[in-house]
């Protein structure tokens, strides 16, 4: 255990780490293997007691997710102009399509600062609104405000657990890592059951609708 905390106090020390949390937040928002959160979270811990530094943790973070976001985006800019091309109107392909671009147009700020704390949802999110054309201007805002606030989260997560297990690390390691999981169960849960209660709904719709074919046309007994 004592080299296990050797090695980690080591690499999380040095002045190489920025470099490596930068690269790491960025190559993960196109790349959604790589644990970046979880670096984030540990470095967190680590600035607890002074090295890294919180804001520069915070920052770097931010920066490299804001980087990696924008990758995201103009690879779905770069395959979205083949998939328009080869869209036949009236397909369900393309009526997709025009769902995702009117979705993305009505909601695609709020849809891609919620999608940042989903593992691969933020790189599924970023593609489609590049290939569906969203405005690059208005990407970039929502993008800087959804690393952002990432970031905080990250960081003070892991520094939260720092300071409580000062002597511990990797406890407090794992103590942020369970807060960051609870909050993805949350999120998880909150859109599954607005999902549940969508399709229940439509269910409800329809047998109304087939119980009462002429209530569906509008016709009334003595019309």
């Amino acid at each position: 255990m004592d080299g296990i905390l050797g090695v980690v106090d080591t690499a999380v020390t040095s002045p190489w780490f920025y470099l490596v949390l930068f690269a790491v937040a960025a190559i993960d928002g196109f790349f959604p293997v790589v644990p970046s959160e979880s670096l984030v979270i540990t470095a967190g811990v680590y600035a607890a007691s002074g090295r890294p530094e919180l804001v520069a943790v915070v920052v770097l973070a931010a920066l490299g997710a804001f980087t990696g976001d924008h990758v995201s985006y103009l690879l779905g800019r770069r395959a979205g102009g083949r998939l328009v091309r080869g869209l036949r109107p009236g397909t369900r392909r393309h009526a997709a399509f025009g769902w995702a671009r009117r979705t993305m147009a009505d909601r695609g700020g709020l849809i891609l600062v919620v999608a940042r704390y989903v593992p691969g949802g933020r790189t599924a999110v970023t593609v489609t609104m590049g290939a569906v054309g969203y405005r690059l201007r208005w990407f970039s805002v929502f993008a800087a405000v959804a690393a952002v606030s990432w970031g905080l989260y990250g960081a003070l997560l892991g520094y939260v657990g720092g300071v409580a297990f000062e002597d511990d690390p990797l406890m407090g390691v794992a103590v942020g890592l369970g807060l960051a999981l609870s909050v993805t169960a949350v999120v998880e849960g909150v859109r599954f059951a607005r999902r549940r209660r969508r399709r229940v709904g439509g269910e409800a719709v329809v047998a109304r609708r087939d119980a009462d074919p002429a209530g569906r046309v509008g016709s009334s007994p003595g019309g």
